[in-house]
């Protein structure tokens, strides 16, 4: 086989590059690992940024979206007592998320790629890629039980956190930053419409909690729990407790609807940066490159933000043949990585609690919430972190 972008891995990152490449004209082929059924069910993050949601509809994939997305124009902080509305669009010029599951993202997204789109191979395993020093890389993979290979000219690393193309970087190109945090989520799925209409954060002194949706009758919700934390140790009974105990407004006006849990799961808190993003004729995007922790739900969005920009540079290099945009793709990105790494660090930190935590930490944490509070200033810069950087 032969393309001019071969994209490893199916996941948010490689479809929106194949749909927007697609769209301008240049050939790919995408190589995901997992089955069509095991790729539409991993579950993720669910809030996009003003710019993820404006990049999905520009590229034909808006519709289902616009009609079951939950746009949200705001977000609630819960802190010492008190409750805090960040109000998005005035603080942002006009900017807000939506929540709309990256599970649905995924779906949408291979539906027209397999309706009308460059080829997407479920069930190819990638072995390693060859060539990638020489300008002239191959993809070693196998799929329905044969050896193949896909010569291109560039090699597209979407593949994940323990993907094979990060991994064919060599170590002495390679520098790597990683910040572990001593503390985990515990998230369920329950089948319950949500007590508010916008996400809400709460800091409280036993630990961090969130109220969020995946639909209008489904609701996602979190709690801070110890690293190691097995899920089968909180019961029902004690999930609601917890989040009505962390959640609870300074009125008690405001009550937490209780349902049926249908899943449950504990998810470690960790940043990851990889750098460079660009070896050779590799590039990667999304995880593959970095993680930051969930506080913020910026993983998808950073995915979307790498997709466009590697698009955009590989379409300039087809049109024009100018390795201009390629050659500062990975300077680029990482400014707006790190950035978005930072915020997600700091909230992270700000709303938790750190095992070892005494009072001079928690009065800085509430500090700078009720910062935010009493700040248009430092409201805005809140915000228009939240309602995400410009693409």
């Amino acid at each position: 086989m032969r393309t001019c972008v071969g994209i490893i891995g199916g996941g948010p990152a490689g479809l929106l590059l194949a749909r927007l490449l697609h769209r301008a004209g240049v050939d790919c082929v995408v190589l995901e690992r997992r089955d069509r059924d095991h790729v539409e069910r991993r579950q993720r993050a669910g809030v996009l940024e003003q710019g993820t949601v404006d990049t999905l509809r520009g590229c034909g994939v808006g519709a289902r979206l616009d009609r079951e997305g939950l746009p949200h124009h705001g977000v609630e902080l819960r802190f010492d007592g008190r409750a805090h509305r960040v109000d998005l669009p005035s603080l942002t010029g006009g900017r807000s998320v939506t929540v709309y599951a990256q599970t649905e993202v995924v779906k949408d997204l291979v539906a027209l790629q397999l309706a009308d789109g460059p080829p997407l191979l479920f069930g190819a395993e990638v072995r390693g890629v060859t060539g990638v020093e020489s300008g002239a890389p191959v993809i070693h993979f196998t799929h329905e039980g044969r050896e193949r290979t896909l010569s291109c000219g560039v090699v597209a690393g979407c593949d994940g956190f323990h993907g094979v193309a990060r991994r064919t970087v060599p170590a002495r190109a390679a520098r790597t930053y990683v910040q572990e945090y001593p503390y985990s989520w515990l998230g369920v799925l329950a089948d319950v419409p949500a007590g508010d209409d916008e996400l809400i954060y709460a800091r409280h002194a036993e630990g961090f909690a969130l109220h969020s949706m995946r639909s209008p009758v489904v609701s996602r919700l979190y709690l801070q729990v110890p690293n190691g934390t097995d899920p089968a140790e909180w019961s029902e009974q004690r999930v609601w407790d917890a989040l009505s105990t962390r959640l609870a407004t300074p009125d008690g006006g405001w009550e937490l609807r209780r349902g049926p849990i249908t899943a449950r799961s504990v998810t470690g808190m960790r940043a990851f940066v990889h750098e460079p993003m660009r070896y050779g004729s590799l590039l990667l995007a999304g995880d593959a490159a970095h993680i930051v922790p969930p506080t913020g739900a910026k993983g998808l969005n950073l995915a979307v933000a790498d997709a466009v920009a590697l698009a955009a540079a590989l379409v300039h290099r087809h049109r024009t043949g100018s390795t201009a945009l390629l050659d500062t793709y990975s300077d680029s990105c990482l400014r707006r990585v790190w950035q978005t790494v930072r915020f997600a660090s700091w909230m992270t930190t700000t709303l938790h609690r750190h095992p070892d935590q005494g009072p001079f930490e928690d009065r800085t944490q509430l500090a700078a919430l009720d910062r935010i509070a009493t700040s248009k200033t430092a409201a805005a810069e809140f915000a228009e972190n939240y309602a995400g950087l410009p693409i």
